[in-house]
This record gives C-alpha cells, sequence and structure tokens, in this order.
C-alpha cells in the first residue's frame, strides 16, 4: 500500500455538500489500498469571515490572538470531515496543527514550518485510520497557535509529504491541473502533463494561484512528488510537477499578478549595502520582495514589488528604513500588473525578448519596467493591459 498525502482546497470543502463528496473520494482512495492522511483548509470564504470580525473590533488585531481565531476554521472542516467518513463506515481521525505537532518558527500570520512529530499520525495509521489534519497551522516557539499564511494548507501538506516520506502529495483544486496561463484570462490555455520544479516555482511566484510558493520550494528541498488535481473531475492525471534536470528547453507558461505594488528607492543599488538595510526588515518579517531592476547608475532607483496584502505593513518598515539613510526617497504606485514568461532558458534567449516586446508594442503596450534571468522574463505593465498582454503573449509564445 501507498502512503497519500491529500490536500482539499476551501472550494473543494465549501459546504456540506462538497465535504460529503470529498469523503466519498477518500473512501474510494482507501479502497485502492492507500493509507491516507488529508490536509483540509477552511470552508470557502470562512478565513475573510473570520477576518473581518476581528477587524471590526480592531482595524489591527493582535497578531496572536487572530492566529487563536483563524485557525477554527480549519478546525470546523477537520470535525466534519471525519464525522462524514465515520458515518459512512471509515474510521477516522481528526487533529489539529497543535496535536500533530508542527512545530513553526515565531511569526504569527506568516510562520515557517521547522519540524514535525510524525509520532501522532503514524498510530493512527497504524490503526487503519485516515488522519485528518489541519492545514494552514502549527505550535510555535512559546506553544501559541501559528498560522502560516495564505495558501499554507498547500505547504503543510507538502511538510507532512516530505516527514511521512509519503509516495505522493495530491493537491485537489477547482481547477485540474497546471496550464500554460490563467484559462479564466486564455480559454486557449492548455493543461500541462509535467511540468519542471524551478519552472513550477516561477509560476507560483510570478501569480499562479493554483500552489502557495512555499508549498512549492518545500517540495523542491525535500523532493517531494507533487501532483495537481481537480477535486470536481475523478478521470484527469492532473499535473505532476517533476525534477528532471534534462527538461525540454522553451517556455511553460505565462504568469500574471494584479497583487502587486511597485516600489522605487531613488538613489540605491540593489547590490549596495545601504539596500541590503532597507530590505532586511522586510524579509525578517516574511515579506516576499521581487527586485526588478538595478543600474549602476543610482539616480534610476532600486526598483521592486510587495505583494499588496503585505504593503501595509511594508510602508512603514521602508519609510522607517529610507528616512534613517539620509530621507530617500519611497516612491510605490499600485495601478500596475506583472506579466511573465515562464520557462528554461527562457531569459536569456535574445530572440524570446525580442519577440515579446514586439508582440506588445505592435499593440501599443508599454512595458515599465522588466527583469530577465534564466527562468523568466517579467513585464510591468498597467493593470488594463494586463489580460490583452497575456491573450497575446499566449498566442505568441504558446500557440493558438
Amino acid at each position: 500500500m501507498a502512503l497519500l498525502v491529500q490536500k482539499f482546497g476551501g472550494t473543494s470543502v465549501g459546504s456540506l455538500v462538497r465535504i460529503e463528496a470529498v469523503a466519498e473520494r477518500i473512501i474510494k482512495s482507501r479502497r485502492q489500498g492507500h493509507d491516507l492522511v488529508v490536509v483540509v483548509s477552511a470552508m470557502s470564504g470562512e478565513t475573510n469571515r473570520l477576518i473581518a470580525m476581528a477587524q471590526a473590533l480592531s482595524p489591527e488585531p493582535d497578531r496572536r490572538e487572530l492566529d487563536v481565531l483563524l485557525a477554527t476554521g480549519e478546525q470546523t472542516t477537520i470535525a466534519l470531515l471525519a464525522m462524514a467518513l465515520k458515518a459512512r463506515g471509515q474510521p477516522a481521525i481528526s487533529l489539529t496543527g497543535d496535536q500533530v505537532r508542527i512545530h513553526t518558527d515565531h511569526r504569527h500570520g506568516k510562520a515557517r514550518i521547522e519540524h514535525i512529530d510524525t509520532t501522532v499520525i503514524n498510530q493512527a495509521l497504524a490503526r487503519g485510520q485516515v488522519v485528518i489534519v489541519a492545514g494552514f497551522q502549527g505550535r510555535g516557539p512559546d506553544n501559541a497557535i501559528t498560522t502560516l499564511g495564505r495558501g499554507g494548507s498547500d505547504t503543510t501538506a507538502v511538510a507532512l509529504a516530505a516527514a511521512l516520506k509519503a509516495e505522493e502529495c495530491q493537491i485537489f483544486t477547482d481547477v485540474d491541473g497546471i496550464y500554460t496561463t490563467d484559462p479564466r484570462l486564455e480559454p486557449k490555455a492548455r493543461r500541462l502533463e509535467y511540468i519542471d520544479f524551478e519552472s513550477m516555482q516561477a509560476m507560483a511566484a510570478l501569480g499562479a494561484k493554483v500552489l502557495e510558493v512555499r508549498s512549492v520550494e518545500h517540495a523542491g528541498r525535500h523532493k517531494v512528488k507533487l501532483r495537481v488535481l481537480s477535486s470536481f473531475a475523478e478521470h484527469s492525471a492532473g499535473t505532476l510537477m517533476t525534477f528532471d534536470e534534462a527538461a525540454p528547453q522553451g517556455i511553460s507558461g505565462i504568469a500574471s499578478c494584479l497583487q502587486s505594488v511597485l516600489v522605487t528607492i531613488k538613489g540605491l543599488t540593489a547590490n549596495s549595502e545601504q539596500a541590503r538595510r532597507l530590505l532586511e526588515p522586510l524579509g525578517d518579517a516574511g515579506i516576499d520582495v521581487d527586485i526588478l531592476c538595478s543600474t549602476d547608475d543610482a539616480s534610476n532607483g532600486l526598483v521592486f514589488t510587495v505583494p499588496l496584502g503585505d504593503f501595509g505593513q511594508a510602508l512603514p518598515m521602508l519609510q522607517a528604513s529610507a528616512a534613517a539613510m539620509g530621507e530617500l526617497d519611497v516612491l510605490h504606485r499600485q495601478d500596475v500588473a506583472k506579466v511573465s514568461v515562464i520557462g528554461n532558458d527562457v531569459g536569456i534567449r535574445s530572440d524570446i525578448a525580442t519577440i515579446t516586446c514586439g508582440a506588445l508594442s505592435d499593440k501599443q503596450i508599454e512595458a515599465r519596467h522588466f527583469l530577465t534571468s534564466a527562468r523568466r522574463l517579467t513585464l510591468i505593465l498597467a493593470q488594463q493591459d494586463m489580460v490583452q498582454s497575456v491573450r497575446i503573449l499566449h498566442q505568441t509564445l504558446i500557440g493558438p
């Protein structure tokens, strides 16, 4: 029998009907002879509801207490799913992150998993139980409940698969795999049967919402077989992330993101000591920074993006650091979008850059900033140009 870790997201468990459908799917996997550890998210909309309740009491809720509140969303789901399985005669047990002993660092709201004690899970599996684990949460060094941030249930599932040495980690979502771009933006997007780890990591980091980037990074560190499947379509093989170093050259997909803030710090370059000191507090707070361009001419400034959801926390840090360094100007704008061409050697192939810029220029679409690296070509555009740019680049670089 193979040990599988399966993760079901908020839409997959968004109602009692959906929870019962997930229970039936789990039972089918058990009948195929698999041992199962199942990670679930809160029911769709529940986390937002809890955040709204907290913010009604305080515009900036205490982070420790907010984690205690948010963790109840997943706790509800694990109990309901365990009940549905037991009602069908399938032995099951629900466990919170604390009960599993998922140990994290101290950062409330953005904690990172440091260690998982698998004793409780292995004991339950030996009893023939399906183990239902609350995603998104763990226990900090002071024994307080911590949460892992948006998409943290993906990271929980991958971390459990690594700790348990599972055969495969299966992420069930509302789409049947990884596509060449968001099919909601480009109906001609194609599902990929396989995607290499580096391309998947870039896709997740640059806007693809199917997998949370930290879960992909964790899978890469521990060589976890990661498969994306649909919880609504039973017969699709989904997309398998591979670690094939001989992956074919070419374009894997087009990623896009509206949820970024463009920041410019005049007078700095990326390699300077001042830039390191300015960005260090963001890294300590778990805020991801994507540096777009920096030239040797400091008058052009250091240009980077910060996720929109983190910008309220990031801006005071940046302003304080800039003031301490001599009144550097912190400029920012939110009316931008990121579009990235991703694939093996994409960013170092001059023909792809030429074709990309030419295709957009033909439609009078201007790229305000861009970055090239071995795995990607990223452009900053006006928000209103994002959808058209994705469609143009998909048709031009991937095909109709």
